[in-house]
């Protein structure tokens, strides 16, 4: 997948799940729960223990539930090269990583650099970011959005922290590009859990009441 593949998928779905867990039971089955609830790209990230083992089993068997799957909370290249190694098809990092960003690019694969000030987005920008991580989001709130197009128009933003089905559609009003979503259709009991019918129905959910 490249990166307009990316941002045409995340602009149809209008959604990204990132799963922060203290354990995943099979990642090729919650990827298919998430895929079944409309939400097709899927985030693993660093803070999940063994995490490179589930990204390599969700990758593997992306043929099966059909998930794009990618590593998040990417702090440096060593991580993200072993992420691309196990099979992520994007990276996003946390902030500005600037070695992250040249991992990915020697790759060729969609990465996503986060950013709070207006300073940060015009870093990630530069470095090559195509999507802009607003993080946190939900402190921030969504005029901040509004007015982050100001100095940047056009820019592709994907806020995340603390979204749930009570503001995503303030955020996506205000021009994000999507939403990530954690807990509100993936909470990491459920997920550690192996509750995936329950975390299917989330998603569901969350994917109906978006637009």
């Amino acid at each position: 997948m490249n990166t307009l593949e990316m941002i045409e998928l995340l602009h149809r779905d209008r959604t990204l799940a990132v799963v922060r867990t203290e354990a995943i039971t099979d990642a090729a089955e919650l990827c298919g729960a998430l895929v079944s609830g409309g939400i097709n790209a899927v985030e693993l990230t660093f803070t999940t223990p063994d995490m490179l083992t589930h990204l390599a089993r969700a990758a593997a068997t992306e043929d099966i539930h059909g998930a794009i799957v990618g590593a998040g909370t990417v702090l440096h290249a060593d991580q993200a090269r072993a992420a691309i190694d196990a099979g992520a098809r994007f990276i996003v990092a946390p902030g500005i990583r600037t070695d992250v960003a040249e991992v990915a690019v020697q790759a060729g694969i969609p990465f996503c650099l986060g950013a709070m000030t207006p300073t940060e987005v015009a870093m990630a920008l530069d470095l090559g970011s195509a999507m802009v991580k607003i993080f946190p989001g939900a402190v921030l709130g969504s005029r901040y959005l509004v007015e982050l197009q100001g100095p940047y128009p056009g820019v592709r933003m994907l806020p995340t922290g603390g979204i749930t089905l009570a503001n995503a559609n303030e955020f996506l009003e205000a021009g994000a590009l999507a939403v990530c979503v954690d807990s509100a259709v993936a909470p990491g009991a459920l997920v550690a859990a192996g509750e995936h019918e329950a975390i299917a129905r989330l998603a569901a959910e969350f994917t109906a009441a978006i637009h």
